[in-house]
């Protein structure tokens, strides 16, 4: 089921057509055809295996795909870069690279002094603002490698913030990390939303999608359903995607 509406090309952060990837010649997902349109949060949702993270890389071009196109705010992605803020999976970061918390988050700013450039005061202000909004400022001058885990989550999303992109994506942002940390992290992202910022997340708690989430695309490598939260997160979709009947909460 794929909401009928259509949204009109100018409205549309992240247009992805078509989209197939293969892994050793078997297709990872397949003919993913799916709009993410300004302003709002979608949740990308699916069983393990079923292609989520495979589909941001590919979107972002850090994958090869097979065929497809995809577009963001009506432009090639590459081309669209300086636009959107990738927050990986924690497990994808080697977090003993010897780096202060600082240091990561002023990585966000390269786009604006370049990688020789100058970091100037007001930069290292707003890279600090960025931090004191995931309430870590006091921990600036910390090794990453230092942090729990959930403390690295905040700073990764704090280097994200300091990008100041339009379209944030994000990969399981709240995987392993604690309820203060979930709280922090989804009160941000939502407040990047009031500002008419899209984020897209790759996210595994079903229980939290209709609280966290105005959107929601259900992914088996192919697209089983995708639209507003309110009518396409249902339980028959749920099941479809996920084989099997789950939570009773879900809406029938």
């Amino acid at each position: 089921m794929v909401d009928p509406t259509p949204i009109p090309v100018a409205e549309t952060a992240l247009a992805v057509t078509g989209l197939t990837v293969s892994y050793a010649a078997l297709p990872v997902v397949e003919g993913i055809n799916a709009r993410f349109p300004k302003g709002t949060m979608t949740a990308i949702i699916g069983p393990n295996g079923a292609g989520k993270s495979t589909l941001l890389k590919a979107a972002l071009g850090l994958v090869p795909a097979v065929a497809g196109e995809v577009r963001a705010f009506g432009q090639p992605v590459a081309k669209a870069m300086p636009r959107i803020a990738y927050v990986p999976q924690r497990a994808a970061v080697d977090w003993e690279f010897p780096a202060r918390v600082i240091d990561v988050v002023q990585m966000g700013l390269y786009r604006k002094t370049g990688l020789l450039g100058r970091m100037t005061p007001a930069l290292k202000a707003q890279a600090v603002d960025c931090l004191a909004r995931l309430g870590m400022a006091d921990f600036a001058q910390r090794q990453i490698g230092a942090l729990s885990g959930g403390q690295q989550q905040r700073v990764f999303l704090a280097r994200a913030l300091a990008q100041e992109a339009d379209l944030m994506i994000l990969d399981e942002p709240f995987a392993g990390v604690d309820a203060a940390t979930e709280s922090a992290i989804i009160t941000v992202l939502h407040a990047l939303r009031a500002e008419g910022k899209t984020v897209i997340a790759v996210h595994h708690d079903l229980a939290t999608v209709s609280a966290y989430f105005d959107r929601v695309l259900l992914l088996n490598r192919r697209v089983i359903a995708e639209g507003p939260t309110t009518t396409t997160f249902r339980r028959a979709t749920v099941a479809e995607a996920y084989g099997n009947t789950l939570l009773t909460s879900i809406p029938a």
